[in-house]
């Protein structure tokens, strides 16, 4: 029903206009008593799905990546499909629109999408009025720095962030991987890394002890474009600053091997989708191997099918996200992964 007739309506309509309609849809069909139709059809229940990740227990290890529900606008909708743990962002503390549009592109030939969104975002404190409702699902922050903040001054905003997001999520996830925001990739460099990561585990620990609470996990997202040394560095990045565990990985900048025309692929942005799926799971393995699986990571990118999610789980990730696997697929990819992990068991 999806790739058959939904998706193919959906992709005569500009990308950036379909995901608001999008959202439109799928909050009016929940109102309307859809919700139920929805989870019978999606979500699959079994125990042998949960898993134990930093401290947390997932009711299934599929969620659904940061980028889709930025503003935690449509996060309780969405786990009626099916998915185990949904990440919003990523969150900037003042709000911002982000980079002109024309921003979002589909590479169809590729099942690919190219997007230079900039982090556009409603701001940290909008999305806490959100967050402020009952749901039945985790949620992980995702959380960046804003376009006009200079990167001496990065760890401020992060902070802000943290801060305020820190009664409503389960999990942060510190982005410093998007191509999209001028300068934000040198922050993975070893020093104003551990810099920041240490700044918030600082902050992480006051809290606890305030709160009488267990610390909130922290992961890094991390680019599928760094090299082996700097990878090795990232290893150590986490050993040393004791944060929780790895997103691997978020959109590329290689354009290596696309069928579709070069007007598209010429387009500036990060590359997220089919193209992705071999160097995300690439760098599952080298984090895994290499750190003799010191530390759990999220497999994210390019997983369009089943064998794509076993492959990302069998080289190491604890858990996996999608995004434009569920754009091309439909919410069927969830449960569909899900059969097929019991089907490992």
């Amino acid at each position: 029903m999806y790739k058959a007739v939904i998706r193919p309506l959906f992709f005569l309509i500009d990308p950036e206009k379909v995901h608001h309609i999008s959202f439109s849809l799928i909050k009016f069909f929940s109102k309307i008593g859809f919700s139920s139709l929805f989870r019978a059809l999606y979500v699959v229940n079994d125990k042998r799905l949960e898993r134990e990740v930093f401290g947390i227990k997932f009711k299934n290890p599929v969620g659904m990546a940061a980028g889709f529900d930025k503003d935690a606008k449509l996060y309780k909708e969405l786990s009626n499909f099916g998915f185990g743990f949904i990440e919003i962002g990523t969150l900037t503390p003042k709000p911002q629109t982000g980079n002109p549009k024309k921003r979002l592109f589909r590479l169809k030939a590729d099942n690919a999408i190219i997007n230079r969104m900039g982090f556009n975002n409603g701001g940290v404190l909008e999305a806490v009025k959100r967050l402020q409702s009952q749901h039945n699902v985790l949620i992980g922050g995702n959380i960046g720095k804003n376009k006009v903040t200079p990167n001496n001054e990065a760890v401020n905003d992060y902070l802000a962030c943290f801060e305020a997001l820190y009664d409503y999520v389960d999990y942060f996830v510190v982005n410093v991987s998007s191509p999209n925001t001028p300068g934000l990739r040198e922050l993975q460099d070893k020093e104003p890394l551990t810099n920041l990561l240490n700044t918030l585990k600082e902050k992480n620990s006051i809290y606890s002890v305030e709160k009488e609470e267990k610390e909130k996990p922290i992961l890094l997202k991390i680019a599928p474009d760094l090299t082996d040394e700097q990878l090795l560095d990232i290893i150590d990045i986490v050993a040393d600053t004791k944060i929780d565990g790895v997103i691997a990985t978020n959109t590329t900048i290689e354009r290596k091997d696309l069928k579709s025309s070069v007007n598209l692929t010429r387009e500036n942005g990060g590359l997220s989708g089919k193209p992705l799926a071999n160097r995300s799971t690439e760098v599952i393995r080298f984090l895994s191997d290499k750190s003799n699986k010191a530390f759990p990571i999220i497999g994210v990118g390019g997983i369009h099918s089943e064998k794509d999610a076993l492959e990302k789980l069998e080289a190491g990730a604890d858990l996996i996200q999608l995004w434009t696997g569920f754009i091309y697929e439909g919410p069927g990819l969830i449960k569909r992964i899900n059969k097929a992990i019991l089907a490992k068991e």
